[in-house]
């Protein structure tokens, strides 16, 4: 029998914190504040984060913006309030 894909008892991968360069992507309507915002938010949640390896794309007609940063995970309730504090912003669309 082939192995199920979507079987539900298999668990998620595991993180170990502290995770170094853990990828975020923020996507959202793109504007002159939106990448500060991104940055500032960032600076609160981890504020040791690289900004020289923050990258930032523009969609083909410039309507949205992502913005990847590398934070260092240091455990869920931090991811948790970083994702929850970016998606406060209306502009913001989508998280990873």
């Amino acid at each position: 029998m082939a192995d199920n894909v979507n079987d539900q008892s298999t668990p998620p991968p595991v993180i170990e914190f502290p995770c170094h360069n853990y990828p975020v992507k923020i996507m959202g309507e793109a504007s002159d504040t939106f990448l500060e915002f991104v940055l500032a938010t960032t600076e609160v949640y981890a504020p040791n984060f690289d900004r020289n390896k923050v990258a930032l794309k523009q969609s083909s007609k410039a309507k949205f913006s992502s913005v990847t940063v590398f934070i260092t995970a240091t455990g869920t309730k931090q991811l948790e309030e970083y994702h929850q504090a970016l998606k406060a912003n209306t502009a913001v669309k989508i998280v990873l």
